[in-house]
């Protein structure tokens, strides 16, 4: 590094290399002007005898060598030269100044070839030398610009994309359950081909991006794909019917031998009842204790009121899901299950206090659970049963219609979608203008499906969320937490963490974001792009310095640690681009975990691919009439429960007091 004593030296050899120069080119105007300047009297025995030496040299025994020499010690002394910076240097002055006084210093010797007269060859001499003089001064002038200006184009990196470079993993890291996704990033001033290897799945994955981002397109598209191809068991929460779904269900058809046995295909649609399957979320073969009950009752509530999320334990929010719960269990427990439907359940919650409390009293395992309502109906205190109630009547009430009914009732497959005998693809699809309604509804699918599939000695399992803040799943950070070794990998799809913020509460959302091991990032803002460029870390880069005063401009380099993706990279990114972080495991360690890459994609390939896709076929033929017939059959059962019920209540309560009587 240069001290301040090295400094000074160097100056000075500069500035004695370019008084050398100016002394060389005045010497080569005397010189050969020399029989002018004698004729003015301007010569003496000095330099006469200066001029003998300087012959003997060889150094004028050409007019141009002289001349190129001092121009040539001009450029040496330019070299170092750095100067005051008055304001903007500009390429195009550089260059007049340096083309004029190139013309001039060279031009200026045609003066010389003019055909004139003695009397006149002193006044073309002296014009001689002031072209050029004026040439050497304008190089002079525009070396000491150029100068500058090369070394301020150091500094050209304005955005400063080649420090926040760094190394990233190019190798392809596979393994039975990985997803491997084909990039290219930039090292400094090179474009290099990465891979992105989420080797482990089951320590979820985290895909966050605005809309057009590119995180359907570029990257759960390849997990479905590539999942399905290495024999997943797969669900798929696809929020934009049927964009996802017909991927996998024409993805499938091609890979049905990557499985250990043949595999089923299997979608939840409510929109069109002729394309869709039917299944029972309240299942009583699955509900093995009165904890699961609790669990559905939760989960369906809170779906319905996302608002009650950050208000779990209040008391007017736990009531309505008491209330419920007690209602599912008392079905699972009549006739074995029979009539165990959510459908069954809404219908039963919107009788009459006086017909539907002694009824469920007639079940012991929910006596608890009823009591306080029942007190409250006993002790005329109806605005307090209202309040415990009707919340819980009139959110389930939104979900009475024939067509949620026809598919809640039927019975074509079961959730454990990784049973290894027979393994499930199931899809179920949202509408956004009905998200509300929908979502309640599929968050209770989906709760019990997470319930099944998190079990051991299942087969490896994985479950694709697209824009997962529109529905609820309650649990979601105990599954990522336990699912790991149960071979469960998550994938989450989602905007924004504000968007998962609102939706799930600032805990929940926090511990979600944090617990993700694998997080693919598009552009995103504000607390989001803040809180991933923290998680991301800093790397060290090299950091310039401009220091200006009167006679000087000084450039210091320095190096230090800075992020290695900074908040306002992350609200930049193109379409495509992606930032993140992948985890790895014991047996395949990565040590460049972090990526600033380019997703690649074979658009021909993949449009050729997707024109080949047939739709998903139809389930079966409905008429409108069938859908209603299973709606009234519903409301007909429960009035028959309520018929056969009342009529044993109202006997054993005539044998208790005709026992009473006898005593």
């Amino acid at each position: 590094m240069l001290t301040g004593e090295s400094e000074t030296g160097l100056r000075k050899i500069l500035d004695f290399t370019r008084t050398c120069a100016i002394l060389l080119l005045g010497l080569h105007f005397y010189y050969f002007g020399y029989k002018l300047f004698a004729a003015q009297g301007w010569s003496s025995r000095f330099t006469d005898l200066l001029l003998e030496r300087l012959r003997a040299t060889g150094l004028f025994d050409g007019f141009q060598r002289s001349r190129l020499l001092a121009l040539l010690m001009l450029g040496i002394s330019l070299a170092g030269a750095s100067g005051r910076r008055d304001g903007p240097v500009s390429r195009s002055r550089v260059a007049a100044l340096g083309g004029c006084g190139m013309a001039l210093y060279w031009g200026g010797g045609l003066l010389l070839r003019m055909p004139v007269s003695r009397e006149e060859g002193w006044f073309v001499y002296l014009a001689y030398m002031g072209v050029t003089t004026a040439g050497f001064l304008l190089l002079l002038t525009g070396g000491t610009l150029l100068s500058r200006l090369v070394r301020w184009s150091l500094s050209g990196d304005i955005f400063n994309h080649l420090n926040e470079s760094f190394p990233q993993e190019e190798r392809l890291l596979t393994n039975p359950y990985s997803i491997n996704l084909p990039a290219r990033y930039r090292l400094r001033d090179r474009v290099r081909r990465s891979w992105i290897n989420i080797i482990n799945p089951f320590r979820a994955l985290l895909v966050i991006g605005n809309p057009g981002s590119g995180k359907s397109w570029f990257v759960i598209r390849h997990v479905i794909r590539q999942h399905i191809e290495k024999g997943f068991a797969l669900f798929v929460y696809d929020f934009k019917f049927d964009d996802l779904s017909r991927l996998a269900c024409n993805h499938l058809e091609r890979h049905r031998d990557k499985y250990p046995a043949p595999p089923a295909f299997y979608l939840i649609n409510f929109d069109d009842l002729r394309q869709t399957h039917r299944c029972n979320p309240l299942d009583p073969a699955t509900l093995f204790d009165i904890t699961d009950a609790t669990e559905s009752s939760r989960t369906i509530m809170l779906g319905l009121n996302r608002e009650w999320i950050t208000r779990q334990g209040n008391f007017f929010v736990e009531s309505p899901i008491n209330f419920l719960t007690a209602v599912i269990w008392f079905l699972k427990k009549y006739e074995g299950g029979r009539y165990c439907t959510l459908p069954h359940a809404i219908e039963l919650m919107q009788l009459e206090y006086e017909r539907l409390f002694p009824v469920l009293r007639s079940e012991p395992e929910i006596e608890v659970l009823i009591n306080p309502f029942i007190s409250a109906f006993e002790h005329d205190a109806m605005e307090q049963l209202e309040g415990q109630v009707a919340s819980a009547k009139i959110g389930m009430a939104r979900l009475s219609s024939p067509q949620l009914y026809y598919v809640l009732t039927g019975h074509d497959f079961t959730l454990d979608i990784n049973d290894p005998a027979a393994p499930k693809v199931v899809c179920m699809g949202n509408n956004p203008q009905k998200q509300q309604i929908y979502g309640a509804v599929l968050s209770l699918y989906i709760a019990r499906l997470i319930k099944l599939v998190n079990q051991k000695d299942r087969l490896k399992c994985s479950l694709v969320f697209d824009e997962f803040p529109t529905i609820y799943v309650n649990g979601i950070d105990s599954l990522i937490a336990t699912a790991r070794s149960n071979r469960v990998a998550t994938t989450l799809g989602i905007q924004d963490f504000s968007q998962l913020k609102k939706d799930y509460g600032r805990d929940q959302a926090e511990v979600i974001l944090n617990i993700a091991g694998n997080v693919v990032c598009g552009q995103v803002t504000g607390e989001t792009a803040r809180h991933l460029s923290e998680r991301f870390g800093r790397i060290r880069q090299e950091r310039e310095s401009i220091s200006v005063n009167r006679q000087d401009t000084s450039l210091s380099r320095s190096q230090q640690l800075d992020a290695a993706i900074p908040p306002s990279r992350i609200a930049t990114l193109s379409s495509g681009e992606f930032v993140g972080l992948v985890a790895d495991d014991p047996d395949n360690r990565i040590a460049l975990k972090r990526f600033h890459a380019e997703i690649l994609q074979d658009r021909a390939q993949l449009d050729r691919e997707e024109r080949g896709y047939v739709r998903i076929p139809a389930v079966r033929e409905l008429s409108e009439q069938e859908v209603l017939e299973n709606y009234l059959q519903v409301k007909l059962d429960v009035a028959r429960i309520i018929e056969r019920e009342a009529g044993r209540v109202g006997c054993l309560h005539k044998r208790q007091e005709e026992g009473r009587a006898g005593r």
